[in-house]
C-alpha cells in the first residue's frame, strides 16, 4: 500500500489555489507581519509561474467589503481569470471547484486568508471531493495567533499537509 502523501509535490501532479488575497482581508491577520505575508505569497505564486503549476485566483466580496486582489499577485497572473464569490467558502463556488477540477490534479495547495474561515472550509469541502490538500502555512494569514494555529491544527488532524 502506498501513501499518496509521501509524494512529491510536482509541477505535474499539483494545481495552487490563492483564496481572498485583498486588502480589508489582509488588514484582520495578525498572526504575521502583513508584508512578510505579502512576499511569502507572491513568492509562491512566482514559483507556481516559473514552474508551470495551474494557479487559480479567486476574490470574495471585491466591491462592498474586501477590496481587489492584491496588485503583486496580479502582477504575476496578469492574463488570469479572478473567480469572483459571495460565499466564505470558496468551494461552495461551482467556478472554483470546476477551474480546480479541469486541471485533472488530485493535489490542491492552498494560500489564503482567513486560515480559520476560508482557508479551513476549503480545504475540508475539497477533502471530501476527495482532493489531498496542502496549505502553505507562511503564506495564509489568521485573524490572531491563536485562531490561526488552532485551525493549522486541526486541519492536520484531518489530513491536510502543512507546507511553508
Amino acid at each position: 500500500m502506498t501513501n499518496p502523501k509521501l509524494e512529491q509535490l510536482t509541477p505535474q501532479n499539483s494545481v495552487l489555489l490563492f483564496i481572498d488575497h485583498q486588502p480589508q482581508m489582509a488588514f484582520g491577520v495578525v498572526n504575521i507581519d502583513r508584508q512578510m505575508l505579502k512576499n511569502n505569497v507572491v513568492a509562491l505564486a512566482k514559483s507556481a509561474k516559473l514552474f508551470d503549476v495551474p494557479t487559480i485566483l479567486t476574490t470574495v466580496e471585491t466591491q462592498s467589503f474586501s477590496g481587489p486582489m492584491w496588485p503583486e499577485l496580479l502582477d504575476v497572473f496578469p492574463q488570469a481569470p479572478v473567480l469572483e464569490r459571495t460565499s466564505m467558502n470558496s468551494w461552495d463556488d461551482k467556478k472554483v471547484r470546476d477551474a480546480v477540477g479541469a486541471t485533472g490534479r488530485k493535489k490542491l495547495i492552498i494560500s489564503g486568508l482567513w486560515t480559520g474561515v476560508c482557508v479551513n472550509h476549503a480545504a475540508f469541502s475539497a477533502m471530501l471531493d476527495g482532493y489531498e490538500l496542502y496549505v502553505v502555512e507562511d503564506a495564509c494569514g489568521g485573524t490572531s495567533e491563536v485562531a490561526h494555529r488552532a485551525s493549522m491544527d486541526r486541519m492536520i488532524q484531518a489530513g491536510v499537509v502543512p507546507l511553508t
